[in-house]
């Protein structure tokens, strides 16, 4: 059993975890999260701090090493974080220096899609795989690339922002881009997909269920929308249809450029599975290599919403071997 760290950085909420490694099951033996403090070093003395509660309530298991999970863009081989956009202030912050000189243990950081695309790797619904995507679909829409049994991060760990491809000359704004695989595909994509097509509808005297008026648009979110979607709502299954439709394009081109195993989707791919799957296949079926598609299975996140709490460990694990490889 090994013993390993980690460290969510996130946008409003951080989280420290220590966890136990046995082949290839993890339990969480404890965890701290808390709101991300504004200022970068704040944030990381509450983070130190919050590790060294977890670490001497569990003396007995001292961890082998500590992974760092954070949105990009980053430099892993460095350990810093240059400027996230959901992190303001945090500019070529070192986040590995600090924790290794107080720990003195091996400190590893990826980007939270690699993190992610590592813990489905090793724990979830990507075990036993050598070529597996990992695509968030949750807050953006970035993907993790796992390539003959490797974490592939690229030339400057720029590798798998999926999320900014255009596949529309025109539609939702994602990534800096209209009709983006990000504009399309994510939990802010859908609510500005929606808002869009609910002012019409309203306009029109056909205002659906989940907003009545103009006054409520402003309140819209993929979660209102994919329930009102499940409920029957016409207008919200309509979105979804558009959504399924986009998710299956940009599907078919990671089918046919990487030819993976297996593409696992987080967050609302598992909870919108029902009304999704049928449409991305029909689209998949159309628009992939029908060699490539053949060998490509399609499934939610086995980690399901958890997926987050392992990935950090994930890195740390990644860690572990590299030392003990050495």
């Amino acid at each position: 059993m090994t013993i390993l760290a980690a460290i969510d950085i996130g946008g409003t909420k951080c989280a420290v975890s220590l966890g136990a490694v046995e082949q290839d099951r993890v339990t969480i033996l404890e965890k701290i999260s808390f709101t991300t403090p504004s200022n970068p070093k704040v944030a990381m003395d509450d983070i130190t701090a919050a590790l060294e509660t977890v670490i001497s309530r569990h003396s007995e298991q001292t961890p082998a090493a500590i992974g760092i999970s954070c949105g990009g863009p980053l430099n892993s081989e460095a350990g810093r974080i240059l400027s996230p956009p959901n992190l303001p202030g945090w500019d070529n912050i070192d986040v590995i220096t600090p924790f290794r000189a107080r720990f003195g243990i091996p400190v590893g950081l990826q980007n939270d899609a690699n993190a992610c695309a590592l813990a489905e790797w090793r724990f979830g619904a990507g075990k036993g795989c050598r070529n597996m995507i990992f695509l968030t679909f949750g807050t953006g829409m970035g993907a993790g690339l796992i390539l003959n049994g490797q974490l592939y991060r690229g030339t400057n760990d720029m590798a798998g922002e999926v999320g900014h491809v255009r596949l529309e000359a025109d539609g939702p704004l994602g990534y800096g881009k209209e009709g983006s695989f990000e504009g399309f595909c994510s939990g802010g994509g859908i609510a500005k997909l929606a808002q869009t097509m609910t002012i019409k509808a309203i306009q029109e005297d056909k205002a659906p269920s989940f907003c009545k008026n103009m006054n409520e648009l402003a309140g819209l979110s993929a979660e209102t929308v994919g329930k009102a979607a499940q409920e029957g709502d016409p207008l919200a299954r309509h979105v979804f249809i558009l959504v399924g439709r986009r998710l299956g394009q940009g599907l078919a081109m990671l089918v046919d450029v990487l030819n993976p195993e297996r593409i696992v989707i987080g967050s609302i791919y598992g909870r919108q599975q029902e009304l999704l799957e049928p449409i991305v296949m029909t689209t998949l079926r159309q628009e992939a290599l029908s060699l490539s598609l053949d060998v490509c299975e399609i499934v939610p996140a086995g980690l399901g919403e958890q997926v987050g709490d392992y990935a950090g460990l994930s890195v740390a694990m990644e860690m572990f071997e590299k030392r003990a490889g050495e």
